[in-house]
Order: structure tokens, then sequence, then C-alpha cells
């Protein structure tokens, strides 16, 4: 090896192990399994892990899928891996796929059914043979590809943070901080031989006219730093993704009633208070809870559940990819994954058993009504430190404490029972009120209501009595407000 070989060897290893370090994809005593398909990528990813691993102290392994949609080139390839894994005296895990059935099983690209029968195949292989990392040979320029498709198709900041460097603390790409012509210098240096997949010179995909034809263009006409850029782009947004998450979590936790497996509740009340970016991204971790990714949702599943949510009727469904159905039963939005086909499903809402409950109140206090889910707080509050009163949202109900006499109830909606909603004369029953909003049946009779020994005080959720307004001479305030429960089903 020459000078120039021996500076661009040094230059790829010394690039490797900081991004390694950087993300901390590994550690010592890792058990790693190489994703190797033959290609340039892949091949120097493996030499130069290899060639680091003493450092490290890393045991490697290597894992090929024989996809099978190149034929016979599909097997020279196969050839090529296991010999040149018996050259470096590492072993390796070889096996045949029928990627195009696949596909036609389950209706999806030949890109996206090679994608998913491949990253089966590696996780599939890391929990037999006890690999807790799994290599990938994504550099510099796929991350370009990538995220110029992801704003072709309009994607948000999660598109646009382009190939997570690593992912799930299992998935790494050390590679992901060099060029393609780095990687290739860097082979050449080595003399190390590998496989051309002809398919990547096929212009009718996408991936591939930006990568030959666009990317080009871009970097003699407008920016030679392209790639540099867009991956600069990349990363601000990536690391500010991560920040907002830290806002995001305790918004979404809040907003869930139920978590399973299979399903999951939100709090509609509680998620519609939020700002609209936040709501979308509330909904979209309800569909990733449930669905276990994002694939296929797109910006107008996620508008379509939140005008669902905000104007839509009290119930409804919307029926998402790979089986994913959302209901809105009144105040809750249910994000179920079903194993049949929802065209079987013909239920628009899910009935919920009715609980009889009944809760004292003799101070200001929070309640827990776990039939319901539901916590209600009660707290005293001088009227000039209220503002804004008109804008509080049914989730919160103020009361002249003068008008409230406890020990105050709080139970759930009985047949008879009857109010003066705020802004009418006369009475009207709980029940004809609650039609009006087009509540389910089942739904009403867990509807919580809040009385004192003479009346109902607050159809909760929805409507204070008439009689016991703040007015212009309020001087003390009784403040009461639902929220999610913080005691869940999954706790």
């Amino acid at each position: 090896m020459d000078n120039q070989g021996k500076r661009i060897e040094a230059y790829v290893l010394k690039t490797v192990e900081q991004t390694i370090k950087e993300y901390s994809m590994l550690q010592e005593g890792d058990n790693v399994l190489v994703g190797v398909s033959g290609g340039p990528d892949s091949i120097a990813l493996l030499h130069v892990l290899s060639k680091i691993s003493p450092k490290f102290s890393f045991r490697l392994g290597i894992a090929h899928l024989n996809h099978g949609i190149r034929g016979k080139d599909s097997d020279k390839d196969a050839a090529f891996v296991l010999s040149f894994a018996k050259h470096l005296n590492i072993p390796c895990y070889i096996e045949a796929a029928d990627v195009q059935r696949y596909r036609r099983n389950h209706k999806l690209s030949l890109e996206q059914a090679a994608r998913r029968v491949r990253y089966d195949f590696f996780h599939r292989l890391s929990k037999i043979y006890q690999f807790n990392k799994i290599a990938l040979g994504h550099h510099l320029d796929d991350n370009t590809e990538m995220i110029l498709m992801a704003l072709f198709r309009g994607s948000g900041p999660l598109g646009l943070s382009g190939i997570p460097p690593i992912r799930d603390n299992k998935i790494v790409r050390p590679l992901i901080r060099l060029t393609k012509s780095e990687i290739k210098e860097y082979l050449n240096a080595s003399q190390l031989k590998f496989v051309i997949d002809r398919t990547n010179q096929d212009i009718r995909y996408l991936r591939n006219r930006i990568r030959h034809q666009l990317i080009p263009l871009l970097k003699d006409q407008y920016n030679p730093k392209i790639s540099e850029s867009l991956n600069r782009l990349a990363g601000i947004i990536r690391s500010e993704e991560n920040w907002v998450k830290q806002f995001i979590n305790p918004l979404y936790g809040s907003s869930v009633l139920k978590s399973g497996d299979m399903e999951l509740t939100l709090f509609i009340p509680h998620l519609k208070c939020n700002h609209p970016a936040a709501k979308r991204r509330i909904v979209r971790m309800a569909i990733e809870r449930v669905k276990g990714n994002l694939k296929r949702i797109t910006f107008n599943h996620v508008d379509m559940i939140i005008r669902l949510m905000e104007s839509g009727p009290g119930w409804g469904r919307l029926d998402l990819p790979d089986r994913i159905l959302v209901r809105r039963n009144a105040d809750r939005m249910v994000f179920s994954k079903e194993n049949r086909s929802l065209r079987m499903i013909k239920t628009g809402f899910l009935p919920i058993e009715p609980h009889d409950f009944s809760y004292e109140v003799v101070k200001p206090e929070t309640v827990n009504v776990l039939e319901i889910n539901a916590a209600v707080s009660f707290s005293e509050i001088d009227i000039k430190k209220i503002q804004d009163i008109c804008f509080a949202g049914q989730r919160v109900a103020f009361f002249d404490i003068k008008k409230v006499k406890y020990p105050l109830i709080l139970r759930n909606f009985r047949r008879g029972d009857r109010f003066s909603p705020l802004g009418m004369t006369g009475t009207q029953t709980v029940k004809k009120f609650l039609m009006n909003r087009k509540m389910p049946r089942d739904e009403r009779y867990n509807c919580p209501v809040l009385m004192d020994k003479e009346k109902i005080l607050w159809v909760v959720g929805h409507r204070i009595d008439e009689s016991v307004k703040v007015t212009s001479s309020t001087q003390k305030v009784l403040k009461a407000e639902i929220r999610p429960c913080l005691k869940r089903e999954d706790d």
C-alpha cells in the first residue's frame, strides 16, 4: 500500500472510530452482526470493523440474505460473501428468501418487500445467536438521498432528519460520516473486491434517479457540497427533534387513558387543548404505539384523525393502513391493531361498560374516579387571581363559592337527573342534554355529575348549573378540573 493508500485507510478508520464513540454505537464486548450484501459499502464496513475489533473487543458475525431477485447473480453474491467471510475467519449466516412472493402476498413495492424481509432476517439471527448490535453500511450519500426523497414526499421533521446513526440502541451505521467516494478510495487502497448490483443503475426507481441524475446536477449547478449541507440540516433537525420529545412525552402521557399491546385510548378533552403541532405528534405517537411503526401513515391520515376529534360527530371511525382502526367514542379516541380485515368490523364505536360510582367531597381536594380513569381536582381561588375564565375550556368549571354547600357528591349520571344549563332558563334532563351533544348511550351513564344536597352543580366536562355561575359580585371561587387519572390500566 502506497502513502496515499495509507492516508485514506487511516482517515477512514479514524472517522469510523470517532463516529462509534460519538454516538456510543458499540461498547467493549458487544456482539455485532454485520449485514453484508457483497456490495462496496457492506464490504468496506465489514473490513473496517474487522480491523478495529481488537481495539473494541467485540465479536463479529456476518448476515447475508439471498433475496433471489437477480437469479444466478444473487447466488454468486452469496458465494462471494461466504468466501470473504472465510478469508476473514468470521462466522457467516446465509439464508435464501423469495422476496417476489413476499411482495405479492403483502402488496408491497419490491424495495419495501426486500427491506422488510432483510430486517426480519437480521433480527431473527441476532436473537438466535445473541448478537446485541446490527451494523449496516449506510453512508453520508445514502442519507442525502433519503433526505431528498422525504422532501419530495412532503415529510415532516422526522423524515427530514434522515437515516439515524443509531436506532433503538440496536441498529448502528458506523459509515454514516463517510462519502461514497471515500469508501471507494478505501476499497481501492485495500485492494478489496466487491460485487455490483445492476438494479442500482436502473433509473426507473426514484432513488436511482436521485442518485444518478439529481444529485450530480445539484453538485454541478448549485452546491458542490450539497451532501454535506443536507446532512448538516438533518443533524440539526434530529437534535431538535430529540429536544422537542422532552416536552411532547409528558403531554402524550397525560392524554393516554388506557394503553395495551394492541389498543390505546386518548382522552380527547385533554388532547384538544394542545397546540396543533403537539396534537399531530401525539396522534402519531399513539399510532406508532399500536402499529409498531409509522410506515404508510401520511399527514392526511393524521389530519383526518384530528378533524374527527375536533369537528366530527361524537362517534366515528377511520381505517388506516395495516389494519389500524381509529374510533371516536364521545370524549375518547381509540387506536387499535386488528387481526382481521377492517371491512369485517362493522361497529363504528366501542361500547363502554357502565359503572356506578359515588364520591364525597368535604373540602378542596383531588378525587380519583377509578371507574372512568379520571381525576377531578378542587381548589378555592380569589376572583382576582382568575384570568380568562371564558377561555378555560369545558374541562374546567368555576363556581361562586357562596352558592355551593359542602359536602359535595361526585357520582355517575342517573336516570331522572335534571339541571339548569348555564345560559338557559328552566331545567333540562341531563339525559336530553347529553343526547343533544351527540354522546352515545353507553357513554352517558359513565358521565360524572357534581352535586350538593340540593341540586346538580356541574355535568362534568360539559356545563355548569346557571344557579352557581360566577358574577360581578363574586369574591371567591371554587375551581374544579377533570383530567385523565394518573393511575392507568397498564401501570
